[in-house]
């Protein structure tokens, strides 16, 4: 490691304060995406400003319409939750095959979705969902925040307060996990809006990160069943190769999860 100066604020205007007369500072939630790289010389930031003892940005609110989860929550709690497991139940275990003991009792979503990691999991339930991303400066639908391999909408200085995940009639989320790592090999949650929208998204699989799956979506959408997909096929172009599996092994991964995840949805 080297010299950086911690901080720990109490609310998101004194973190802000903070980043704005920093010279080259990083917000800090969990800590499983910046402390590894930092450890890596990868990240060499002057400040690193911790959200996660900010009160504000911890908790959660549900309604019949939607689960609102504060940025800084961890996973532990999101998952301990009885309203979240009765309105989203997808949400719910999604978190329960999130890494491990540990991992579940730090990560935030927040963090997770910040970061963008092309295996996680998070994204693909706010893509899915069509969830609403509010910041400190404003509110990013999911299909805009989304940008990229580890990137996203948000500026430099902004700092994730909650996200709103509409309430769906059917949801569910199934994954290959990487057996050391816990991380999505390939992952797939589908979610029936109450509108009548079907939205699919899988994460693991594609070289840009979190990615609609159009193919699934108009097949559920003509009918909701884990058979209407058996003759779907999925483009392996532009998926991930390595490894761990070919994008040839990632596209029929994205429709077998597809599968799973509706049965699971009911």
């Amino acid at each position: 490691m080297y010299q950086t100066t911690y901080h720990r604020p109490a609310t998101v205007a004194e973190a802000a304060a903070l980043f704005a007369k920093s010279a080259d500072p990083k917000y800090l939630a969990g800590g499983h995406t910046l402390i590894p790289v930092m450890k890596q010389r990868l990240a060499q930031p002057s400040d690193v400003i911790d959200l996660a003892r900010i009160k504000e940005l911890v908790g959660i609110n549900a309604s019949s319409d939607a689960v609102i989860i504060k940025a800084a929550t961890p996973y532990c709690d999101i998952l301990e939750n009885k309203e979240v497991a009765r309105l989203i139940p997808a949400i719910t275990h999604l978190t329960s095959v999130l890494g491990d003991p540990q991992v579940r009792h730090r990560g935030t979503i927040g963090g997770s979705i910040a970061n963008n990691d092309p295996a996680a999991d998070y994204p693909a339930a706010v893509l899915a969902l069509g969830a609403t991303v509010k910041t400190s400066k404003r509110s990013i639908a999911a299909d805009d925040f989304f940008t990229g391999l580890f990137s996203t909408a948000l500026e430099d200085d902004e700092i994730i307060t909650e996200v709103s995940f509409p309430v769906p009639v059917k949801a569910g989320y199934s994954k290959m996990r990487h057996p050391a790592s816990r991380f999505a090999l390939t992952g797939v949650f589908v979610a029936r809006t109450r509108s009548g929208e079907v939205r699919a998204a899988a994460t693991g699989a594609s070289q840009s990160g979190v990615m609609r799956v159009p193919a699934i979506e108009a097949a559920l959408k003509a009918k909701w069943s884990s058979s209407a997909l058996d003759q779907v096929r999925i483009s392996p172009d532009g998926l991930l190769s390595d490894i761990h599996g070919s994008s040839i092994y990632r596209a029929n991964l994205v429709k077998v999860m597809a599968q799973r995840a509706v049965a699971a949805a009911g």
